[in-house]
């Protein structure tokens, strides 16, 4: 470990509830065009995801955290130190870019010690450098070219050179959209436990939803440069507190109306229900529809259904809980009033 968790924030006394603050910051682009006002407290340690999709402000959010935009209202604070004003340099956040941005003629060891060229003790340097490849697993790569790395040992190199200085917060831009499916969720499990393992603050950028819920602790959803809701996994998927939050994170199926009534949504504020696709079940009464289609995913499948009045949604059951073409009946075992 790079000293040790309590080194990384020696001498700031703040609660665990607020160790990084977002104060009604904003960013105006033009009248029609605004970031916020949002406000979030972030834990010390905690791991923070902005969850979006394109345009919805949270790649602003994270430039705005960094310094790299200058925020045209609201006020950051990291452990009560305001910062809504110092530049990049000096507010002691580490940064990893979308495409790691290594430098392709310095070596892993160079690369990984750039932040730290001002230090006057080479041997300082070095023992860093070293301290933050065994952070990540790299040992002993002081020396290799970036070229004869794998894309998840990049992504590492460039998560060892943002710890090096030893920053307050981390910031993480798209960190695994470069990456193979397949080597995703790996490089997802090792980069939390190297992140819980420091006990860093991290805010990380993301349009996927999987690896917000892998990664973060909590998730906030942004959507036209509004917050829609933060909360955890489990909170924004069972209680979501929009429309907008409800369809985006997770398969959903609206219902209103009638519908809404048959599946129980009962009287609802804006006569709109939510139902999850596994929420659903075949009956022997409820909604009647036909099955239109079926995907199937292995120990599931998803079926399509029609209803009556030529509205699809979505029920995953057992494969072969029904076949295209038959007449269904549809219940929920639970709906999501909005």
């Amino acid at each position: 470990m790079v000293g040790s968790a309590r080194a990384w924030h020696r001498g700031e006394a703040v609660t665990a509830a607020a160790f990084l603050q977002l104060q009604g910051i904003e960013k105006r682009w033009s009248d029609a065009v605004t970031i916020g006002p949002i406000t979030l407290d972030i834990s010390r340690g905690e791991i923070l995801a902005l969850l979006g999709p394109s345009g919805s402000g949270k790649t602003t959010m994270l430039r705005l955290l960094a310094g790299f935009e200058i925020a045209d209202g609201g006020r950051i604070a990291v452990a009560n130190d305001d910062v809504t004003n110092v530049p990049p340099a000096r507010r002691r956040f580490g940064m990893v870019f979308q495409h790691y941005a290594l430098f392709p003629h310095l070596d892993v060891g160079d690369n990984v010690g750039f932040g730290l060229a001002g230090s006057r003790e080479r041997g300082a340097v070095a023992t860093k450098v070293s301290a933050a490849l065994a952070l990540v697993d790299l040992v002993g790569f002081e020396r290799r070219k970036v070229h004869e790395l794998s894309g998840g040992q990049q992504q590492r190199v460039a998560l060892a050179r943002a710890l090096a200085p030893e920053p307050r917060v981390l910031l993480l831009d798209e960190p695994l959209s470069n990456l193979d499916p397949a080597l995703r969720e790996r490089t997802r499990h090792e980069l939390r436990e190297v992140i819980k393992r420091v006990g860093i603050t991290t805010v990380f950028v993301t349009h996927e939803q999987e690896e917000a819920f892998d990664l973060g602790d909590r998730i906030a959803v942004l959507n036209q440069g509004r917050l829609e809701q933060a909360g955890s996994a489990d909170e924004l998927y069972e209680r979501p507190a929009s429309l907008f939050v409800a369809t985006f994170v997770g398969r959903a199926n609206v219902f209103r109306g009638a519908a809404a009534k048959l599946l129980g949504g009962g009287a609802t504020r804006n006569g709109v229900v939510v139902v999850r696709p596994e929420r659903l079940r075949f009956g022997p009464a409820g909604l009647p529809g036909v099955v239109r289609e079926r995907r199937y995913t292995g120990a599931a499948a998803f079926f399509t259904v029609e209803s009556d009045d030529h509205e699809r949604f979505e029920v995953l059951a057992e494969p072969d809980a029904a076949q295209v073409g038959e007449r269904v009946y549809v219940e929920a075992t639970r709906v999501i009033a909005l």
